[in-house]
């Protein structure tokens, strides 16, 4: 190259959420893919993550806002900040996730004429009933949406809530298989004995609220300790403090003191925990996506048992690969585990490789990385 060649300067390329941890945990494989072409700058609350980002070659900017903040006005400060941070920053193009970035993200991304993608991981809490704060977020979500170039989902049914309520254009939309899972990675141990002496083991992975459906596990946990001792019940996940739908820690302490549960804290890589498990239980009745937890433990070969939620019943073929339970009902859950547990190691095992099969069939990560590469080779 010549002195007088000029050097081509990336793109820049803005992630912009709700924590670092999302991002490191929901969309590292995307960073590192992005990475050697871009830019890339993540916007988002700061936490201990924020590191890990910055490791792997991304630039970071906090950002405050309360992502539990219910009132509007209050919320408008998002905006201001997101769209100083835009014409400062200047990115060619931005990727908004979850709720208030996408509203707030969005309408300042056109107030500054940058093209972004507005990414609907799960339609979240304010969705989990009709009342003044989904006929607001809903509101806010029609005007911001009309400003973004497309519209992701991770579910079919998430999609056709907004285009009936026309909150979305429905030529925008585009339909993603969650946010994708790297097989390689959630992959499963070389070597697992078919013959199993030790007590069955549930594990539960998860954010604790309750419309997660933690309580439900409790419950099923209550009713299957009174009927066979030899079963343990695994907990993992972090608590949200300031969500109105947390699980307390005093919560946690009480059940744990009534062998209920084993809780063990956030665990910042799952696998060992998956390793050990014979069935991933997820009770969900939230308003998911395609949930992380349930494409981790199918890839990893674990059979699964969760709830006839949307986007859960995405990843379980009944009697395929596990089995679908009643939403918010403890003794149905109670009868899906016990056929777990009545299964043959061989049959469990077989449904674990059917798991994994399609998990690659369908929610490999690859496939998300060239929905990103055919959004941004359109720029």
């Amino acid at each position: 190259m010549s002195e007088n060649q000029p050097v081509l300067q990336k793109k820049k390329i803005a992630l912009v959420a709700n924590s670092a941890w999302s991002v490191y945990n929901f969309r590292l494989d995307l960073v590192r893919h992005l990475i050697p072409r871009f830019d890339v700058l993540v916007i988002a609350p700061e936490d201990e993550f924020a590191a890990e980002l910055k490791k792997e070659g991304c630039s970071f900017l906090n950002i405050r806002f309360n992502n539990r903040s219910e009132n509007p006005l209050k919320d408008f400060s998002l905006y201001r900040s997101l769209k100083r941070i835009y014409r400062e920053q200047k990115p060619d193009f931005i990727f908004h996730y979850v709720i208030k970035p996408n509203i707030y993200g969005s309408l300042a991304a056109a107030a500054c004429g940058i093209e972004s993608i507005a990414v609907i991981t799960g339609l979240g809490y304010a969705f989990a009933r009709q009342n003044w704060l989904n006929s607001t977020v809903s509101y806010l979500y029609k005007q911001a949406l009309k400003r973004t170039r497309e519209v992701w989902f991770l579910n079919r049914e998430d999609a056709d809530i907004f285009i009936q309520r026309k909150l979305v254009d429905s030529q925008k939309v585009k339909i993603l298989p969650g946010e994708g899972i790297n097989p390689e990675y959630f992959a499963p141990p070389q070597f697992r004995p078919v013959a199993r002496t030790k007590a069955f083991q549930f594990l539960m992975s998860t954010r604790l609220l309750k419309s997660k459906g933690v309580r439900i596990y409790v419950d099923a946990a209550k009713i299957l300790r009174k009927r066979n001792r030899d079963i343990r019940f695994g907990l993992i996940g972090f608590f949200e403090e300031h969500h109105p739908d947390s699980i307390t820690a005093q919560d946690i302490r009480y059940w744990q003191r009534k062998g209920y549960i084993n809780y063990s804290g956030f665990a910042k890589d799952v696998r060992p925990f998956l390793r050990q498990a014979d069935c991933l239980v997820f009770p969900s009745f939230y308003p998911e996506g395609i949930p992380r937890c349930l494409m981790e433990a199918a890839s990893m070969e674990i059979p699964i048992i969760t709830s006839r939620n949307r986007g859960c019943k995405e990843v379980v073929e009944e009697g395929v690969n596990g089995f679908l339970c009643a939403m918010n009902d403890a003794d149905d859950l109670v009868r899906k585990m016990e056929n777990m547990i009545a299964l043959s190691p061989a049959s469990r095992s077989a449904m674990g490789k059917r798991g994994r099969e399609l998990i690659i069939g369908k929610f490999d990560v690859q496939k998300i990385l060239l929905e990103y590469d055919r959004a941004l080779n359109q720029g």
